[in-house]
């Protein structure tokens, strides 16, 4: 018989809860709009399987939709940074414990802790204490920094979903179970983006230079960002005249903090600022500024040339360095699945308007590289694009049937 973790179509019927006499419960904990997104997907295709599912958790607006109880929004865990981190630190832990509790009273079949690792992780291991098979669904970036995280996750982790194919290989070299399942933004985004359909759908002229500003979508990356992307914008737009930017939003704080940061650093310069539409925003531009993070990565399904940024608190930049905690060469996720830079990545000090507008402006002044820029992001969608919410339901009912089977 084929696997189902193999074969994320196989009938929903071959799918079995052991405790036939109640539902299947999932205990889920998702971090941001990235994290709402893969769970919200993640509950569509358990369902499809198994339509008496119950789910209950920390979830986003789209998880909501789904049918998730939720205890606690997504954005409580907008937090990153070492030392950042700290001012929200008694508010975390008391979050933590009370999702413990309430997870460890309703005695989920399993749980799935989506991104947010460091929530996750110091989450997990009291439920898997409990009996609770435990599950993180996107790898953290054990591999890029702090390698020697991933001998602690074996104690308390049953199952690592990843989106990328080469953190598979490096779990498997840890004696950690884990499972490539592609990433859930390659299935969605179509192959071939629409620059002119995009356009018109934005009310964009069809000729002239398009780029697309996305500063982040955390408070704190925008924060450290805005003021230099706006600056790189006013940058562009004194010396290409006619230059168009789309800006897109992921939420209401970041177009609150990235309108001051446009007010202050470019006046007068025209950026269009759209209630998320991030896809329509990057399929219409000709290059991309974008923070660090999953921005990048759908800035490279849509094939558009990109420059990438990073910008961490002072404190936290310097233990990283000082203590070599770093040890992937990369940070943007285009470099890392090409296994060698092919965008520009941006750090810390390095970050200025200047650099980022002539990074940005020698990208538009290659059409040919973009060109053949885009033709390697094709061949990395085709392998990201691998049904990843299918496989993952598949991975982690696999994983409740057979400990069923051991009870």
């Amino acid at each position: 018989m084929t696997d189902t973790a193999e074969n994320p179509h196989y009938p929903p019927s071959a799918i079995r809860h052991p405790l036939s006499s109640r539902p299947l419960r999932i205990a889920i904990v998702a971090g941001e709009l990235s994290g709402d997104n893969l769970g919200a997907a993640f509950m569509r295709s358990v369902r499809a399987r198994h339509p008496d599912a119950e789910f209950l958790g920390v979830a986003g607006p789209r998880m909501v939709a789904e049918g998730c109880e939720c205890l606690e929004p997504s954005e409580s865990l907008a937090v990153m940074g070492l030392f950042e981190v700290l001012s929200h630190l008694p508010r975390l832990l008391r979050l933590r414990r009370r999702v413990r509790n309430e997870f460890l009273a309703a005695r989920p079949d399993v749980f799935i802790g989506v991104d947010a690792p460091e929530f996750n992780l110091n989450l997990a291991p009291a439920l898997h204490q409990a009996g609770i098979p435990t599950v993180q669904y996107v790898s953290p970036q054990v591999w890029a920094w702090r390698q020697g995280r991933v001998a602690r996750m074996a104690g308390f982790l049953d199952l690592v979903l990843c989106l990328l194919p080469f953190e598979k290989k490096f779990y498997d070299e840890h004696g950690l179970a884990a499972e490539f399942v592609g990433h859930p933004l390659a299935d969605q985004v179509p192959l071939a983006a629409d620059r002119q359909g995009a356009r018109q759908a934005l009310g964009l002229a069809p000729a002239g230079e398009v780029v697309a500003v996305l500063p982040g979508s955390r408070r704190g990356e925008v924060a450290r960002l805005g003021a230099d992307f706006a600056g790189a914008a006013a940058w562009l737009a004194q010396r290409r005249p006619g230059i168009r930017f789309v800006a897109p939003m992921a939420n209401d704080g970041a177009r609150q903090m990235f309108s001051q940061a446009l007010a202050a650093h470019a006046s007068g310069v025209e950026v269009d600022l759209l209630d998320g539409q991030a896809q329509l925003a990057l399929a219409a531009a000709d290059a991309v500024l974008v923070a660090s993070g999953t921005a990048t990565l759908e800035t490279l399904l849509c094939k558009r040339p990109m420059v990438v940024a990073y910008r961490l608190g002072t404190l936290t930049a310097w233990v990283l360095r000082s203590l070599g905690l770093m040890k992937a060469p990369h940070f943007a996720q285009p470099n890392l699945l090409a296994g060698r830079q092919v965008v520009p990545e941006i750090f810390q000090q390095d970050v200025t308007p200047e650099r980022l507008g002539s990074e940005i402006a020698h990208g538009l002044d290659h059409p040919q590289a973009s060109a053949e820029l885009g033709r390697l992001f094709g061949d990395i969608h085709l392998q990201l694009r691998q049904g990843a919410s299918d496989r993952a339901a598949a991975a982690v009912l696999k994983l409740v049937r057979e400990r069923g089977s051991e009870t």
